[in-house]
């Protein structure tokens, strides 16, 4: 009897599980989403739990189309931005803001602002919170034709130094660029890493891109424009005196051995170091984190650089401000626009989006007795399992929200830390030039004058630093004379229209 009875039991699940998924097969998905998700996430949007458990959220299921080579994803953009077979939403989106501009233009995108404050109320409170965030991504006409993914974790090339070095040898963090370059040749001379061997590398960069960071100690904070809008009015330090003043600084840190003779010529995965037990010959590194260059055994070593000072005053570039455009679209072929805006909208508040980039609270990461968050499983498991299959961070830019607050909360000591200097030279930065969108043909006049400018600017700049070109008034005249020559005060002007 017993076994009759579980034998039924049985039947009867199966053929309610049949039912179930005869009914799950017969309902449509609600929309198609397309958008770009690269190796690097190693996500399959079809299995990912994420879309899995927005769906049990609200209701709203997607056929995927889904592009994880990023150069397949541009050619695709194309189509798109023509108009051939649309999705009802691009996720992930990568757009870039001509794009944005132009496919809003030609009826491509829809106009989002409509819905905004109604059906993604998280959202808006953002934006008007923080009204720099709703004009980086409104259009000339007031339209919002993308939405943006919010990071307020600092996210720049940054100055790490081996505080190791420094408290072996007795010496004081430098606060001016005089103090740091008597730091470096105590680095060069003094044996830091105990080693016997004269081998280390005061300071280690890659490229004048790099070294340009350190053009604060002087007062320069310039975009890769080579400008910066100061009360208003846009300026240039290329041809100032203090990029000369900079320039003759680096070439004197260049002549004495104190930067890395390699650093025109060399990557992170040349200069990187494995081995956990390797010797550190590096004294300073210009990098967005030591991570990419060191193991990790040896990044307790390395502290932030605080800005150096000029003229009293510390100041340093964000290199990506707040705000990374172009993530999320919907397109004209969506009927109902409304549903897909209140589905974003989860992804703008704290719950939203932890559970893009961590999962679900008390399943894939827990709060401990201290307060702090960790991951509720060994970091093995989550590199190859969690991350991959239950989240969407990584290979491509989600629409959402990154708030330092939630980050400064991991429970691992050594990364909070680090994130806490990171967040701390936050306070010093500054976003050189404002989020805009400039007209179709201002932009392609710019990205003229940008392609014969900057390689020669970069080049010509390196050149001081190593010598090759020696630094006098008349070379330096020539300099300034080949600036304006290849556009720079062209350049200016163009940017000069768009500052409020």
């Amino acid at each position: 009897m017993r076994k009759w009875i579980a034998l039924v039991t049985a039947l009867l699940m199966v053929f309610g599980v049949a039912a179930a998924l005869g009914e799950t097969a017969q309902k449509a998905p609600d929309f198609i989403m397309e958008g770009y998700d690269g190796d690097a996430g190693k996500h399959n949007w079809e299995t990912n739990w994420f879309f899995s458990r927005m769906q049990e959220k609200t209701g709203i299921s997607f056929q995927f189309r889904q592009y994880g080579d990023f150069d397949r994803w541009k050619e695709r953009k194309k189509l798109i931005g023509e108009g051939e077979d649309l999705p009802d939403v691009l996720f992930k989106a990568a757009l870039t803001v001509a794009e944005t501009r132009d496919w809003y233009q030609n009826g491509t995108l829809i106009d989002l602002r409509p819905y905004l404050e109604e059906y993604a109320p998280d959202l808006w409170a953002l934006l008007q919170a923080h009204p720099d965030w709703l004009e980086a991504i409104t259009l000339e006409d007031g339209a919002i034709a993308a939405l943006p993914n919010f990071n307020t974790v600092q996210s720049n090339d940054l100055m790490w130094l081996n505080t190791d070095w420094l408290n072996r040898l007795g010496l004081e963090m430098p606060r001016t660029a005089e103090e740091l370059t008597e730091v470096l040749r105590q680095f060069k001379t003094r044996d830091p890493n105990r080693n016997g061997r004269a081998d280390e590398v005061p300071l280690a960069f890659i490229g004048m891109w790099e070294l340009r960071f350190l053009g604060h100690a002087f007062g320069i904070a310039d975009n890769d424009d080579y400008v910066r809008v100061t009360d208003g009015e846009v300026t240039s330090s290329l041809t100032a005196a203090e990029n000369r003043n900079f320039l003759t600084w680096l070439h004197q840190l260049w002549t004495e051995g104190l930067l890395d003779h390699n650093g025109f010529n060399t990557t992170d995965n040349l200069r990187q170091i494995t081995d956990e037990k390797a010797t550190i010959p590096y004294g300073v590194l210009l990098s967005a984190t030591p991570l990419s260059i060191l193991p990790s055994a040896a990044l307790e070593q390395y502290h932030t650089l605080e800005p150096l000072e000029y003229n009293g005053q510390k100041i340093y570039r964000d290199l990506l401000g707040d705000v990374i455009r172009g993530t999320f679209a919907i397109t004209k072929e969506c009927k109902e626009p409304v549903k897909l805006i209140a589905w974003v909208n989860t992804l703008y508040t704290e719950e939203g989006s932890r559970l893009a980039q961590c999962g679900l609270e008390g399943e894939e990461y827990i709060w401990n007795e201290d307060g702090y968050w960790e991951w509720n499983m060994d970091l093995t498991t989550v590199a190859n399992e969690i991350l991959p299959e239950r989240t969407i961070s990584e290979g491509g830019t989600a629409p959402g929200l990154t708030s330092e607050e939630f980050q400064l909360k991991y429970s691992d000591r050594v990364t909070r830390e680090t994130l806490e200097q990171m967040m701390n030279v936050k306070q010093y930065s500054v976003y050189p030039y404002p989020y805009v969108t400039f007209s179709a043909a201002d932009e392609a006049r710019l990205n003229e004058i940008r392609a014969q400018l900057m390689p020669w600017a970069e080049g010509a700049m390196a050149c001081f630093v190593t010598g090759d070109t020696e630094m006098n008034d008349e070379t330096w005249n020539d300099f300034c004379r080949t600036a304006e020559e290849k556009g720079l005060n062209e350049l200016i002007g163009i940017l000069a229209k768009y500052v409020k």
